[in-house]
């Protein structure tokens, strides 16, 4: 099989993860669309120098992650007008039918700063503290540290939305 074949089919076997990652940090399709190339073209430009040293998942979430950060700094630089409402800012496209929790669990992760969405991505993947360090550049410690924080922030937020706690 010849490298581009490779790639192809390694990218069609691992869309989930490339989608995932767009859609907690994209709410709008366009948006979205945009960013899975982005992912595409710099996993392709990276593919020749991928050594096999982690698992292929990881390596696409490492390189799809870079890319969305850079992207949304850049992103940042750039002057835009912003949502009145920060869950409003949030809130994703989901087909009808998708339970109200998650619609709102998804609008708070996406509220989240661009460095903790992709922590929560990861650990929500299923990914260990250690694997998500890696992924990250960060020590375990901080990581484990980091989640704590989210899941605290994450649950506040979601009890003053006028859910009764559980």
């Amino acid at each position: 099989m010849d490298q581009k074949s490779a790639f192809v089919r390694i990218v069609q076997q691992h869309m989930g993860i490339i989608n995932s990652l767009c859609q907690i940090y994209y709410q709008q399709a366009e948006d979205r669309q945009d960013a899975r190339q982005d992912i595409v073209l710099q996993l392709w430009k990276s593919y020749p120098s991928f050594r096999a040293e982690s698992a292929i998942s990881t390596w696409i979430y490492r390189v799809g992650l870079n890319t969305l950060l850079a992207k949304k700094r850049k992103e940042k630089r750039r002057p835009q007008s912003q949502a009145i409402d920060p869950l409003m800012h949030g809130r994703m496209e989901v087909a009808s039918g998708v339970d109200d929790d998650l619609l709102l669990l998804r609008s708070l992760i996406a509220g989240l700063k661009d460095t903790d969405k992709a922590l929560v991505v990861l650990y929500l993947e299923g990914y260990k503290n250690k694997e998500i360090a890696e992924m990250l550049c960060m020590s375990t410690s901080n990581v484990s540290t980091k989640l704590n924080r989210i899941k605290k922030d994450l649950k506040k937020k979601y009890q003053n939305t006028n859910h009764e706690t559980r």
